[in-house]
């Protein structure tokens, strides 16, 4: 994949993110700035998910922990587990807002 295909892949998964969020009654709020879309909650926690181009990776930075993501059939697998990127985003999405969450 090129580097414009990643960009516009992960502007995509950016772009479907903050939609989902919109839609949802959780209070959030979105900033996107480069590389790094920032989920700030109502206690002033964050998810940080941002795109590595050199590794054609997503990555998620979450109180749970740091994942990485890579496009592998069509899915954002996680490198290191079982994971896939929206799955496990919805779960910390889930776990920040004390609230159920999914895309």
């Amino acid at each position: 994949m090129t580097e414009s295909e990643f960009l516009d892949l992960s502007d995509s998964v950016f772009a479907k993110i903050e939609a989902a969020l919109d839609d949802s009654e959780l209070d959030v709020d979105t900033l996107l700035s480069g590389n790094v879309l920032e989920i700030e909650f109502e206690d002033r926690s964050k998810i940080i998910v941002n795109r590595h181009s050199a590794n054609q990776e997503l990555w998620i930075a979450a109180r749970s922990g740091g994942y990485h993501y890579r496009l592998l059939d069509g899915v954002w697998q996680s490198t290191r587990e079982a994971g896939e990127f929206f799955a496990d985003l919805s779960q910390a999405i889930s776990a920040h807002a004390q609230e159920k969450f999914r895309f």
